[in-house]
């Protein structure tokens, strides 16, 4: 059976399945139902300052977005860090520590960006017991707004500067959780790297609103008429958390630095996307608050019953396997030719095919053959775009094919080149002809 124990950053536990740092790992009560349930480890709810705790709306707190069958795709949040005391979230993190010695329990920190601030509030934190900390450099609203969260990390000198002080005042491993409301994420990673940062996770939520109330005017969640963007999380999150999580994985300059990967992560296939990408462990929020802890142990079977099919004997057989195939576009091979194929024992004649492509892509599909409704590719139309295939809501009908080396591609009558071109030789690129001249 494959082995799931984890080591990252030095900060072992059982799985790499970990509860994300929010609303549930705000408490001792939560974390060890979510231990008892089969959890690898915890980052727990965001600390704050000494003193009195920040304050939260005392109305609805979440927006959503729904697919048609009523299925949660993502969440839009407007909680801020945890309005629990800080000595009360500290005893609690030590007690649960001592009873759970073999999970991880990471304290997620967000305090304003002052030296003195952070040297503080290290000390009580090690004192937990704690295996690390994540700096919380992501939460894009109402902490923001104070300085903090995204306002810290959208800004790479003073994450390279936190994360310093950080490195100086604690033994404890470093973890620093990155905004993805930034142009390129490459740059606070190379910042957190180059402050010592012993890992980066990422991503924190998106600044969003979700949605608006017609008869109110108001945007949701609404409180008292009024709302405010939040933090948008949930699958709706996931291609843009793995596009970020590659980014840093192939980025020569982070090349190496431990990912913890955040968004999205509903299943076992997610996690093991991210983990091919680059991440050495997932963390995982909305799934659990939508269909509570024991999400994770379908996730623990689904992981282990695919490495265990394909040979993956423990998680670096696959950490970062797909990594050296994410490429810039420039580079991908225009003599590789694919169309679509119509497997018509699967079709059910719905039509969504035609329509799609008839509509909005390049004609390539028939609606009607001998005067019968015959959905058929046509070759000479069809540019391999493979929109047809995203649309179709049958597994498997509609298929891209691969034209052999010779073949002859209907549409250009040129047959497939054998040899690797992509835009940068191309000679319709302004930058190859000045090259060649």
């Amino acid at each position: 059976m494959a082995d799931l124990r984890s080591n990252f950053i030095g900060i072992k536990s059982p799985n790499p399945f970990w509860l994300a740092s929010a609303s549930p790992t705000d408490k001792a009560y939560n974390v060890e139902r979510a231990f008892e349930a089969g959890w690898g480890g915890v980052v727990w709810k965001t600390l704050g300052s000494e003193g009195p705790p920040v304050v939260n709306v005392n109305g609805p707190r979440y927006g959503a977005i729904w697919g048609a069958d009523r299925r949660l795709l993502g969440l839009n949040n407007i909680e801020l860090i945890t309005d629990r005391d800080l000595q009360t979230n500290l005893r609690e993190m030590k007690q649960v520590k001592m009873r759970w010695p073999d999970r991880a329990l990471v304290a997620s920190i967000m305090v304003p960006c002052v030296e003195e601030e952070w040297k503080a509030i290290l000390p009580l934190v090690e004192e937990t017991g704690a295996d690390g900390i994540e700096l919380n450099f992501g939460c894009p609203h109402g902490m923001s707004e104070r300085g903090m969260g995204a306002a810290v990390g959208q800004v790479p000198e003073y994450i390279e500067m936190v994360v310093r002080w950080c490195k100086q005042y604690t033994r404890m491993p470093v973890i620093t959780k990155l905004t993805p409301n930034i142009t390129d994420i490459r740059h606070p990673a190379r910042a957190a790297h180059a402050g010592g940062t012993d890992a980066v996770s990422l991503i924190n939520t998106i600044n969003s609103i979700t949605s608006v109330d017609l008869d109110s005017f108001s945007p949701e969640p609404s409180i008292d008429g009024k709302g405010s963007h939040g933090g948008y999380c949930g699958p709706a999150v996931k291609p843009i958390a793995l596009n970020m999580v590659a980014e840093i994985a192939r980025d020569p300059e982070t090349q190496g630095l431990p990912i913890s990967g955040i968004g999205g992560v509903t299943t076992w296939r997610d996690a093991a996307e991210f983990l091919a990408l680059g991440a050495g462990n997932v963390q995982v929020c909305t799934a659990a608050m939508t269909y509570g802890f024991k999400v994770v142990q379908e996730m623990i079977a689904g992981l282990e019953g695919w490495m265990d099919e394909k040979g993956h004997r423990r998680l670096d057989d696959i950490i970062g396997r797909a990594t050296p195939n994410v490429t810039d576009w420039k580079y991908l091979n225009l003599n590789y030719i694919a169309k679509a194929r119509i497997d018509q024992e699967l079709c059910i004649k719905c039509g969504r095919c035609y329509i799609a492509c008839e509509d909005t892509s390049h004609q390539a599909i028939t609606a009607m053959v001998d005067g019968v409704r015959h959905f058929q590719v046509l070759e000479e139309e069809c540019v391999g775009c493979n929109l047809c295939v995203n649309v179709c809501p049958v597994a498997g009908c509609i298929t891209m094919e691969p034209l052999a080396v010779g073949e002859v591609d209907q549409r250009t009558g040129q047959p497939v080149l054998p040899d690797y071109a992509n835009w940068t030789t191309h000679p319709n690129n302004p930058s190859a002809r000045v090259a060649a001249e």
